[in-house]
């Protein structure tokens, strides 16, 4: 058996010190950018292995983040947490992530297990949260940021969009191409906090806009997708004769909507038209491509990694940030 392959063998290999291999392995900005790279190339080849325990007893610092995302199968989320990880690559620091499957009580177990392991931050996905998770979160001495939303009553900091906004858009482009008989295709409301505000954003902006009531095609239990997005206008195929355009909670939803009505022989946009909601790849490769709005999903990761870095820092950073949405014009509409 070969011996194991010390800090101290990288140091050599490389001509530095144990500590500077230390450091950099830390992401410590005193070694260069060029040591740092050599001393991990070094340590791959020899086939070392950094243990962050001991710096994490010493430092009563673990290196890592606590993340909770609704689904790891959501592509806007999965952008998001690409952003947040590529800009967090030069830290150091690791996400640990965990999934609630849009459910505030898993989010709660989640974070309490999360917590347990003492990360240095915690980010949460929204704004809503049960009593127990707000009581234990207010409680926190570590930076706390929720993204994806703008909650009146924030836990910390906030990087995100208003859902019902980002609707509004999508509700003003119909109007003006002389739609007026809307539905919204979304998740059966309850668990989808987000997905519930996207409804109330369609009917309030229709309302505003002096249409018909919205009506409300619920989809199946969140997370819904493209089969959802189809079996909904299946099921609801004769309603679809009274309305003129379907606003859906999502581009997956929108896609599956859109295949149906070319299977049941209703043309889009001239007999309905149909909108997403997220920017999603499929709703730029699909044909016609879908009307959608873009909710800047990678940059709320990123924003959220440097928003991070500065507090660790112990530097300034504004504690609400609004990204905003902006419409995207397809030929669905």
């Amino acid at each position: 058996m070969q011996p194991r392959v010390t800090m101290r063998d990288v140091a050599s290999a490389v001509g530095v010190s144990p500590m500077t291999v230390s450091r950099a392995f830390r992401g410590d900005n005193t070694v260069s950018e060029a040591t740092r790279t050599r001393v991990r190339d070094v340590a791959r080849k020899l086939g070392y292995v950094y243990d962050s325990t001991a710096t994490a007893f010493r430092t009563k610092k673990c290196g890592f983040v606590a993340v909770t995302l609704p689904s790891v199968n959501n592509a806007n989320f999965a952008e998001t947490f690409r952003g947040l990880t590529q800009a967090l690559s030069t830290t150091g620091m690791q996400l640990l992530l965990g999934a609630t499957n849009y459910r505030v009580e898993r989010e709660e177990e989640l974070v309490r297990q999360l917590l347990a392991r003492n990360p240095e931050a915690l980010v949460m996905t929204g704004g809503h949260h049960s009593d127990a998770t707000r009581e234990l979160v207010g409680a926190l001495s570590i930076p706390v940021i929720e993204m994806w939303d703008l909650p009146a009553a924030p836990l910390g900091h906030v990087i995100g969009f208003s859902n019902a906004h980002a609707m509004a858009l999508l509700v003003d482009h119909l109007a003006e191409r002389g739609r007026r008989r809307i539905a919204f295709v979304g998740a059966t409301e309850g668990a989808d906090q987000r997905g519930a505000e996207r409804r109330s954003g369609v009917v309030e902006r229709a309302r505003a806009l002096g249409l018909p009531d919205v009506t409300i095609l619920n989809a199946g239990p969140a997370p819904v997708s493209m089969r959802h997005g189809a079996e909904c206008v299946r099921a609801n195929q004769a309603a679809l004769s009274e309305i003129d355009a379907l606003v859906c909670g999502s581009d997956t939803v929108a896609f599956g909507a859109l295949n149906e009505c070319r299977r049941l022989g209703i043309n889009v946009p001239s007999d309905i038209a149909i909108t997403g909601f997220g920017q999603f790849d499929v709703a730029v490769v699909s044909e016609p491509q879908i009307t959608t709005v873009d909710v800047n999903a990678k940059e709320i990761g990123y924003c959220v990694a440097k928003t991070l870095e500065a507090l660790f820092a112990e530097q300034e950073t504004p504690l609400r940030v609004d990204l905003g949405a902006s419409l995207v014009k397809g030929g669905t509409s």
